[in-house]
């Protein structure tokens, strides 16, 4: 009779079934157990205790899509310097490569970074990275009161 064991894959494997099954049936308690009963109060939105003024739904300005994909193209790209600085890190990682590999590497990654590079120039050189600050409206409100009085009172309490 031949022992058969688990390979590390195949515990990682059922160490992932186990965490579902268990999602599973921690979700489909919960639905039993919990009262159902939906009023308008409850399906309203929450807004931090405020009532809401408008629908949830309205469009974006565009920057914010542009922004949040800048964003994320970057994160990215650092993730993947990440490894290749870890790998270069002790010098026994550099002894075990040979010098033509190690400036293979470091053109490669100087390559990347310059692309990189080339990217967030053509974002600033394009306007996608300026932020357009509303301007400040002006009252049209007139005072009653002079601003002479204004004037002395703030001199007063100075």
């Amino acid at each position: 009779m031949d022992n058969y064991q688990i390979s590390q894959f195949g515990i990682i494997a059922l160490f992932i079934l186990t965490a579902v099954l268990f999602l599973g049936l921690a979700l489909v308690i919960g639905k039993m157990i919990r009262p159902q009963k939906p009023n308008e109060e409850k399906l309203t939105p929450y807004e931090c205790g405020e009532e809401p003024s408008m629908s949830a739904w309205y469009p974006l300005n565009a920057r914010f899509y542009i922004l949040a994909i800048l964003f994320i193209l970057f994160e990215i790209e650092i993730l993947f310097l990440f490894p290749w600085s870890l790998a270069f890190n002790t010098d026994i990682a550099v002894k075990n490569y040979s010098f033509s590999w190690i400036w293979f590497s470091i053109i490669e990654i100087g390559i990347f970074i310059s692309i990189l590079v080339l990217g967030l120039a053509y974002a600033w050189v394009f306007g996608y990275l300026d932020w357009i600050k509303p301007s400040q409206k002006k009252h049209s409100f007139k005072s009653p009161v002079p601003t002479d009085l204004y004037k002395n009172y703030f001199q007063k309490n100075d």
